[in-house]
């Protein structure tokens, strides 16, 4: 499916944003009701898990998910999402559909119905999921080693950091002082996946880099 945008312009904020998605995930047929469980987005991404329910005395029956005790299952889709010269837009995936965006977090996926194809695309995703958010969220002062050199934007590496920050203004910002060169650098996320935790201490910010950062426009 592709991109759907609203023209008349009635997304705006956030509270919009979830409003529509709760709307999207909530239907109904003669024989089954879908719910919104729960939402939750990640940048501009939204992740929601919807329930599905019988309406008559019929058991539910899925070619993909184990129906739950109560005669329910739960699902996992995921709504990319985007502005277009102030219009909302969203395109819509179901999880078995192998959607690219995994970044849904746990309180999302411990929700979601027990797969009955464990080499299914949806399988696939909520293990890119977890693998996510395993990523360590490393505490001021950790030394790491990260899994494989990182190339920084002059060309050189760095492997081992260590996590500190800067601050511009009063706001603080996560960075990392490169072993080697005591350089500080930012690193997203994803470079941080399979890093190991070499030593912890206490480190102090930069205001140094803060100051650069600043003149960057970071």
């Amino acid at each position: 499916m592709g991109w759907l945008f609203y023209t008349d312009r009635r997304v705006q904020t956030y509270a919009d944003e979830k409003a529509e998605i709760t709307r999207l995930c909530t239907f109904e047929t003669d024989t089954r009701r879908t719910t919104l469980v729960k939402a939750s987005k990640v940048g501009s991404t939204w992740y929601s898990a919807a329930k599905v329910e019988s309406l008559d005395a019929a058991p539910l029956e899925d070619r993909t998910y184990v129906t739950d005790k109560d005669g329910s299952f739960t699902f996992g889709a995921v709504f990319l999402t985007r502005y277009d010269d102030g219009c909302w837009g969203y395109k819509d995936m179901e999880e078995s559909a192998g959607p690219c965006e995994s970044r849904a977090p746990l309180s999302i996926l411990n929700l979601l119905s027990e797969l009955k194809d464990p080499d299914s695309y949806a399988h696939a995703w909520r293990q890119r999921c977890r693998d996510w958010a395993a990523i360590p969220d490393y505490a001021e002062g950790d030394k790491i080693k990260l899994a494989s050199p990182v190339t920084l934007s002059d060309g050189s590496t760095c492997q081992i950091v260590t996590a500190t920050h800067y601050r511009r203004g009063s706001q603080k910002r996560r960075c990392y002082r490169i072993e080697e060169t005591g350089s500080l650098v930012r690193l997203s996320k994803a470079s941080l996946a399979g890093s190991t935790l070499i030593s912890r201490e206490i480190a102090e910010g930069s205001a140094v880099l803060a100051e650069f950062f600043a003149g960057q426009g970071a």
